[in-house]
């Protein structure tokens, strides 16, 4: 992975503003790619989407599973700032909720795969350590967010209290899983459903 120039005694130098936007068009690629085609998509495919070759692609994340990862992270931090944003600017924060967990669940497509994908990309696969360190990473980052939206929603009169976030994450985590073997299956249309039981009844 592409970690910016270094300077003088090894210290690497942060990147500069036209590398970041390179590396994130790489990455919004990439998560869009995964979330139609699977993680399995053809290299290809990312480049003609981010407008770029595939040698670029290759020089920032030599191996399938350094790209699959930092997507991953990528798709982390982009919820965790989608969160306070959709508050501010949805017009009810059980609809900003909503929102949310849609941008969730197509974290959840290429998360699904990710730990056959760290595994096989493994002479050793008993080192579980990076997929450990990855899953709190997501932890840290998203279940405040979550908690966040549920609040305001409770706040607003919109839903019943006493649910917690890891409670939902993992419910619509499970709702997720049948897409990966089932075309037909659709995960979302289970996954607004439960949103919507969340609902008081006007």
């Amino acid at each position: 992975m592409d970690h910016g120039d270094r300077c003088e005694g090894g210290a690497a130098r942060p990147k500069r503003a036209d590398a970041r936007r390179n590396e994130k068009a790489l990455l919004d690629a990439a998560a869009a790619i995964f979330v139609t085609k699977g993680v399995d998509a053809p290299v290809r495919d990312i480049a003609a989407k981010a407008g770029v070759g595939t040698a670029t692609i290759y020089r920032h994340f030599p191996t399938r599973a350094d790209l699959i990862i930092a997507v991953y992270r990528h798709q982390i931090e982009a919820c965790a700032e989608a969160g306070p944003a959709l508050l501010a600017t949805s017009a009810t924060p059980y609809a900003a909720l909503e929102r949310w967990i849609d941008l969730f669940v197509d974290f959840l497509v290429t998360k699904h795969r990710l730990a056959d994908v760290l595994l096989a990309d493994r002479a050793d696969r008993t080192d579980t350590t990076g997929f450990q360190a990855l899953h709190a990473y997501f932890l840290d980052n998203l279940v405040p967010v979550c908690t966040r939206l549920l609040d305001a929603a409770v706040a607003s009169g919109e839903i019943r209290a006493g649910y917690r976030a890891e409670e939902l994450m993992r419910g619509v985590g499970n709702l997720c899983i049948g897409a990966d073997s089932d075309p037909g299956y659709d995960a979302r249309r289970l996954v607004a459903l439960l949103i919507a039981g969340l609902r008081l009844p006007h």
